[in-house]
């Protein structure tokens, strides 16, 4: 018989099953795996690691190739230190540059370069190629599907909407 007070028994760890353990390990180990492979793939082609290469496609999908530095670490889902770190280094390659934001004296903009423009076009479609072939090449399109409302799943529920919410690029 369990003597511990019911606020002790209550706030026992409830334990993932032998199943759901399966699960985590699987998709943990899946996922270190994918990122060390997309990384290698950019690193020997491009010289960079896959987050600078995320940073790239988001500036070179907005408007004008610029995004406020706080939407782009909200885009790249990093902190805003993270990010600011691998700008520096973007533009010591010449591929982004700052600029200051009119409307707000504290505010920044990334803007990619036509260099930068260049390099992510060249390496595009090597990176295309390991994505496909780590990923959907192994996928029935039914898994594909599930795999994607999955992970849509997963995001939502990591990412709240409500004030004072502890996310990455708020930190």
């Amino acid at each position: 018989m369990n003597t511990a007070p019911a606020s002790a028994r209550a706030e026992e760890p409830r334990w993932l099953t032998d199943e759901e353990q399966r699960i985590w390990r699987s998709y943990m180990h899946a996922t270190t795996l994918l990122e060390d492979h997309l990384d290698r793939q950019l690193q020997r082609d491009a010289g960079m690691p896959h987050i600078y290469y995320g940073l790239l496609v988001a500036l070179a999908e907005a408007p004008g190739r610029r995004l406020r530095m706080t939407e782009l670490a909200m885009k790249a889902k990093i902190t805003r230190s993270r990010l600011s770190h691998a700008i520096a280094r973007l533009e010591k390659n010449g591929w982004v540059r700052r600029e200051d934001c009119p409307s707000d004296k504290r505010g920044q903009f990334a803007v990619l370069t036509d260099e930068g423009f260049e390099v992510l076009g060249r390496t595009a479609p090597g990176h295309v190629s390991a994505v496909r072939q780590a990923m959907f090449e192994r996928l029935s399109p039914e898994q594909q599907k599930a795999l994607g409302e999955i992970m849509e799943i997963v995001a939502e529920g990591l990412q709240p909407n409500e004030a004072g919410a502890d996310l990455p690029w708020l930190r």
